[in-house]
């Protein structure tokens, strides 16, 4: 759990899934981070075509940000319990999955290990993340060269059918009761 003598980091997280009931996977999984992410803010829900060569259905996405004691591969261990719960098991890169928690930013921590790279390396060029990230978020400074995330959102131009993102509702507060 968070270490009381570590500073809080800002964070970005990115959460998304294609199989099953993933609006509630969503949900449960952002009650679940609330545990260990303090002032957590939860983006727009969006839906998206997968980025696969595999078939499979979209991808509902979304984004949280907010502050953590834990370091970031004690996070990312977290989510990746969170994800194991929802029922992701390992196996096909890219393949269809209920549930996926990326961290997309942590402080302004630029970090390059075979488990975790800081800021997520296909941040820039995913507008499925950066769209709900900009919603609650745009000022968010990314490493290594402060661009914010609503820069980032603009410099993707309009949208192509591959990229497109189409917001909808969620169907509840996605931070309310479950």
């Amino acid at each position: 759990m968070p270490d009381a003598d570590r500073p809080s980091a800002a964070i970005a997280l990115g959460l998304g899934g294609n199989l099953g009931a993933v609006e509630r996977s969503l949900r449960d999984a952002l009650h679940e981070l609330t545990r260990v992410v303090d002032d957590l803010r939860v983006g727009p829900l969006y839906r998206a075509r997968a980025i696969s060569s595999i078939a499979q259905p979209d991808f509902l996405n979304t984004a949280a940000v907010g502050t953590t004691a834990l370091a970031p591969a004690e996070l990312l261990a977290y989510g990746r319990e969170i994800e194991r719960r929802a029922g992701r098991q390992i196996g096909l890169r890219d393949g269809p999955r209920p549930l996926d928690i990326d961290l997309l930013v942590y402080g302004g921590l630029e970090l390059c290990s075979p488990d975790l790279t800081l800021p997520h390396p296909r941040l820039r060029g995913r507008r499925f993340v950066l769209a709900p990230l900009a919603a609650i978020a745009p000022a968010l400074s990314v490493p290594p060269d402060g661009v914010t995330v609503g820069e980032l959102l603009d410099h993707l131009g309009p949208m192509s059918e591959a990229d497109r993102v189409t917001r909808i509702d969620w169907s509840a507060d996605p931070l309310g009761p479950r």
